[in-house]
């Protein structure tokens, strides 16, 4: 059983008689169910719309991922790489040091016996000045280098 203050839902149904107010009341909650599902509808259609921008922006940035994830083995083989050539060049300078160091010793020994040796001239080898850079400075090449680093 109803109470007397609730009104149906139906607009055909009116509890209270013939006064006209019902109707009115009955009109406004149709109303008010109306502009909620208009609201939820529209509350359905953002949620949708965020989701799609979220799943978008979730493929762009594995895309990114792997693309940096790619630049970054690119980098670590040319890193594997150049740590190879300078390992070879440190062996090849600290062989060279030894050689002529022995040098050296076998210059003075000859020296000292009395005789005469004439020392020819020294090649200019960046190798024998290793806190000179063998090549020059590159100011283009630093700007691209720092370019190549961006991600």
């Amino acid at each position: 059983m109803s109470s007397p203050s609730r009104r149906s839902s139906s607009p055909d149904s009116n509890v209270e008689g013939g006064s006209g107010s019902g109707s009115a009341g009955d009109e406004r909650k149709r109303k008010r169910m109306l502009s909620n599902r208009e609201s939820a509808r529209r509350s359905r259609a953002r949620k949708q719309q965020r989701m799609e921008e979220l799943i978008a922006e979730a493929s762009r940035l594995q895309a990114e991922n792997a693309r940096v994830e790619a630049q970054i083995g690119a980098y670590t083989a040319e890193l594997g790489k150049v740590d190879g050539e300078n390992a070879v060049l440190r062996a090849r300078h600290g062989e060279l040091a030894g050689r002529l160091q022995a040098l050296g010793g076998v210059l003075e020994i000859f020296q000292v016996a009395g005789a005469a040796v004439e020392i020819p001239e020294i090649p200019d080898d960046p190798l024998l000045r290793p806190w000179q850079s063998p090549f020059p400075p590159q100011l283009a090449a630093a700007g691209a280098m720092a370019d190549a680093f961006q991600f």
